[in-house]
């Protein structure tokens, strides 16, 4: 399993964790009971804090995506990957709408922002 983490984002660390393993989870690269590296192991790997895997292991439990059982390890549940992707389009709406209201309150026009937003995807 392989995540990657970008010091420089403003996005925690631990959220990056989280989004990286529900994308390989929903891209097929981990199925249902794949074992996930152990809390230790995968903070040494990246060369963080235990304390911060172990919050994105929780946040991926909470959510019904892995299942921890002590002594053992944690897994990665049985998962809805179209409930999944409906989840994570849901958060892009999110943020284009506030990309939206930001240009809008500082007197970009729709217009101009559909321009940027059409530059931004051609890339």
């Amino acid at each position: 399993m392989k995540i990657i983490i970008n010091s420089s984002l403003m996005v925690p660390i631990y959220e990056q964790i989280v989004d990286q393993i529900k994308l390989l989870i929903r891209n097929g690269e981990l199925k249902a009971n794949d074992n996930l590296p152990s809390v230790r192991t995968l903070s040494k790997e990246l060369k963080i804090s235990a304390l911060t895997v172990k919050k994105a292991y929780d946040n991926l439990e909470s959510e019904g995506f892995t299942t921890t059982v002590h002594g053992k390890g944690t897994y990665v549940s049985a998962i809805n990957t179209e409930l999944l992707l409906e989840e994570q389009k849901k958060e892009v709406e999110t943020s284009l709408e506030m990309a939206i209201q930001k240009g809008r309150s500082y007197g970009i026009s729709d217009e101009d922002i559909r321009s940027l937003f059409e530059l931004i995807l051609e890339g």
